[in-house]
């Protein structure tokens, strides 16, 4: 008698859980919203203009851990570290755009090759610090010292921008995910900018 109420108990404890999950599941108000549901069209605008900013910053690093470029090993040190925290985040974002139904890249935006991004307006997002194609070109011809220095300008202001852009999608956004990241850019990138004027001293 006892075995039975003690297998009757057990039994009603699995239905009971069972109800309350199906009653959790059910309740819309109880599920986070989806990716798509809380990205705004600056949080949009930002993904797509910092990707395209950050491709180029992975490509300048590139460029400084080139053996023909002669970077001091600062420089190659301090590119791999750029290169290392870009690269993923640049991944994350396409993630995001992905999630909620974006292209990669803004329609009309140009392609990050061209280099013509320089402070323009993009949907709301001012994208500020991109390098030109010649001042790519200049850079490529630069080797030693030479390159280290223009190397080093060229990053400081880069970072400037993306410092910037991170600061105005923090006044707008609503999107933790998207604000994390802002903030994370902010502060590694202001770090890395006291380094980079540290060596051009």
């Amino acid at each position: 008698m006892q075995r039975k109420r003690i297998l009757a108990a057990a039994a009603m404890a699995v239905v009971l859980a069972m109800g309350l999950t199906a009653c959790g599941g059910d309740d819309p108000t109880g599920a986070a919203p989806s990716p798509a549901a809380s990205a705004s069209a600056t949080d949009v605008a930002f993904a797509q203009s910092m990707i395209a900013h950050h491709e180029q910053a992975v490509l300048m690093a590139d460029m400084a851990l080139d053996p023909a470029s002669g970077a001091s090993k600062e420089v190659q040190d301090l590119a791999g570290q750029i290169k290392a925290a870009q690269g993923p985040e640049i991944e994350q974002m396409t993630g995001w755009l992905q999630d909620w139904g974006q292209p990669t890249a803004m329609p009309g935006s140009g392609e990050v090759d061209g280099m013509e991004m320089g402070d323009h307006d993009m949907g709301g997002m001012t994208v500020s610090g991109m390098m030109s194609q010649a001042d790519m070109d200049a850079l490529a011809g630069m080797t030693g010292q030479d390159f280290d220095q223009m190397w080093l300008e060229m990053m400081v202001a880069h970072h400037q921008g993306a410092i910037e852009m991170a600061g105005q999608v923090l006044l707008t956004t609503t999107n933790p995910e998207v604000s994390a990241l802002a903030q994370d850019i902010i502060d590694a990138q202001r770090t890395e900018i006291t380094v980079m004027q540290g060596m051009l001293q």
